[in-house]
């Protein structure tokens, strides 16, 4: 039992260690708070755009939906981050990452859009656009509101996932939270701030997941 504490909870190395990890825990949040919103803010209006049914615009709206849930993130990655310069361009790995990531994540976060935006009636929006609203303004004030309620636990999902494919970061040599515990565990010969990296992915997702239970049951409670 000593020997398994001392290989994987060995506190010595952790403290000597932890200052890469709150190197990586930085560059991993900064990353989180720029992905998310892009990706959001791109997945709405991907769906949006499509809910107006403009038959042209819709096929170009399918074809990168589909074909960014279908591409390797990690791929798509090594593409942006090395592929780009050859195009004269020389992106930073924090860009490379966000670019692709958010092109990634607006996929997903658009086809939750659409699920929710057409899980609305339709009558709401009539109804809206009678008391004088826009489409825009009957889309942004009557039907997102509602069809963000219908999917929140869907969106809460992909926020995980999002947190999580960060990691691939490291694809790139971004200082991010397990490239920097590898780092550590190279230098100390020893895995405990890579289990230390793991821990502190538990403590960041454990609230969502804790809310995205509490979601899935009042979902089923109203079915």
């Amino acid at each position: 039992m000593d020997a398994f504490v001392q290989n994987f909870f060995n506190l010595a190395i952790l403290r000597e260690m932890y200052p890469f990890l709150l190197d990586g825990l930085w560059m991993t949040v900064k990353l989180c708070l720029v992905v998310i919103p892009l990706g959001v803010v791109a997945g709405a209006t991907v769906a949006v755009l499509y809910s107006f049914h403009a038959r042209i615009l819709n096929v170009f709206l399918i074809v990168y939906v589909d074909f960014f849930r279908s591409f390797p993130p990690l791929v798509l990655l090594i593409f942006v981050f090395y592929g780009m310069p050859f195009l004269g361009l020389e992106v930073p790995g924090f860009v490379a990452v966000v670019i692709a990531f958010t092109l990634n994540t607006s996929s997903y976060y658009g086809e939750i859009f659409r699920a929710g935006i057409e899980s609305v009636a339709s009558g709401q929006r009539e109804a809206a656009r009678s008391t004088g609203l826009g489409p825009l303004q009957a889309m942004a004030y009557v039907v997102l509101p509602q069809a963000v309620r219908n999917v929140a636990p869907d969106l809460i999902s992909n926020t995980l996932e999002v947190v999580k494919v960060t990691s691939l970061a490291s694809v790139v040599a971004l200082p991010e939270l397990l490239r920097l515990a590898r780092v550590a565990q190279g230098l100390s010969y020893n895995p405990t701030p890579v289990v230390a990296a793991a821990v502190i992915y538990l403590l960041m997702l454990w609230p969502l997941v804790r809310l995205l239970s509490r979601l899935e049951r009042r979902t089923l409670a109203r079915h």
